[in-house]
This record gives structure tokens, C-alpha cells and sequence, in this order.
């Protein structure tokens, strides 16, 4: 008997000693795992902005979707200036601007119309990818309005965003319901998101 009772207490020493370590290094390891996906998606959300703000320049209205801001990057050219030289302190002290330095033959500038994708992004890429989660098979949501500003002027806004569940889904239920709570509480995006459908930000990410 007194075997066995050591036995139970020992499995029960181990079994509290796991939990304790658990409890420590679940959040521990739900937050690495949060700020590695969150740093991602980050930056696909900065392509996106990027791609869209150039979007409007050239149409005047920003892409309803991915398919059509994909053919845009694909597409459509823009213009890609090659630069070989730069006015020196002495030049610019003397007021000399850039188009002087050309005409002289100081320096170059020379234009190119290159696709969008390789003018924003660079040749190698990967133009299908965009619309894409990181590290999932999800696609981000996007969608375009038209708000009329305090003094009333009519803005074409965009949001695009994910959910916490969308990409956080497969950790720590607990944690994440969390995160939900919080942004709920303080009335905010429960995810990443840039621009909003609801407010004139400039396309700000809900990070910055």
C-alpha cells in the first residue's frame, strides 16, 4: 500500500508539474506563434495597400477584387525611372535642380513603362499569391465604398483584412477568444485589416 501511494503521488507531482509548465509556456509559445503570422500578414496587407493605392491613381477608383488587381499588376504598365548620378553638395548649394544636371549631362534619368508588378514589386513576384493568408489556403476579405467626408467631400475608400479566427484559428481557443474579447471591448477590428469601409484613414493599417 505504502508502494502504491508513493507511486500516485509521484505520477501526481509530475502531472502538477506539467500543468504548471503548460500554464507558463502557452502563452508563451501562442504568442511567439501570434507575432510570426501577425508580422506576415502584415506585410502581404502593405502589398495590397500598395498595389491598390497605385490602382487609383491610374483608374481613379480602387480594384472591387483580387482578380482585378491581379490583371492590373500583370497588365498594365507604369513608369519606371532608371537613375545613374546624383547632384552633389556643391550643385545643390548652387540651386541646380535635376533637370538641369540632365540637360548638362551630369547625370542620367531615363524612363521605362514596366508592368505594374514589376515596378511595385519586382520582376520574381508571385502576383497569384496576394490574395492569400499567409500560411493558409484562406483568402483576405476586400471590399469598396464611397464615404462623404465631415466637410463634404465624397472619398473612395478600400478595406482589406483577416479575422482572428481566419489565422489564428488552429491555436489556443481560449487565447484567441481573448484577443476577440479585447477588440470587441474596444470596439475595434477582431484581426489585421488596412483602410476601413467605415472611416477616412488613408488606408491605414490597424496596427500603425
Amino acid at each position: 500500500m505504502k508502494i502504491v501511494l508513493q507511486i500516485v503521488l509521484a505520477a501526481a507531482i509530475v502531472l502538477l508539474t506539467y500543468m504548471c509548465y503548460e500554464s507558463v509556456m502557452t502563452p508563451i509559445r501562442f504568442d511567439k506563434e501570434n507575432k510570426a503570422r501577425t508580422e506576415a500578414i502584415k506585410a502581404r496587407l502593405i502589398d495590397i495597400r500598395r498595389a491598390q493605392i497605385e490602382y487609383k491613381n491610374i483608374h481613379g477608383v480602387h480594384a472591387a477584387n483580387f482578380d482585378e488587381l491581379a490583371k492590373f499588376l500583370n497588365d498594365e504598365k507604369l513608369p519606371f525611372v532608371r537613375k545613374e548620378g546624383v547632384l552633389t553638395d556643391e550643385q545643390l548649394e548652387k540651386g541646380m535642380t535635376e533637370q538641369e544636371a540632365v540637360k548638362k549631362g551630369l547625370i542620367k534619368r531615363d524612363t521605362f513603362w514596366v508592368t505594374a508588378k514589376d515596378t511595385l514589386f519586382g520582376h520574381d513576384y508571385d502576383v497569384a499569391s496576394i490574395r492569400f493568408v499567409p500560411g493558409t489556403q484562406k483568402t483576405f476579405t476586400m471590399d469598396t465604398v464611397t464615404l462623404t467626408s465631415t466637410t463634404g467631400y465624397t472619398v473612395k475608400v478600400f478595406e482589406c483584412g483577416v479575422l482572428y479566427d481566419d489565422y489564428l484559428g488552429d491555436l489556443n481557443p481560449q487565447l484567441v477568444y481573448n484577443m476577440k474579447q479585447k477588440a470587441e471591448v474596444y470596439e475595434k477590428y477582431p484581426g489585421l485589416r488596412v483602410g476601413s469601409l467605415k472611416e477616412i484613414n488613408n488606408n491605414a493599417g490597424n496596427w500603425e
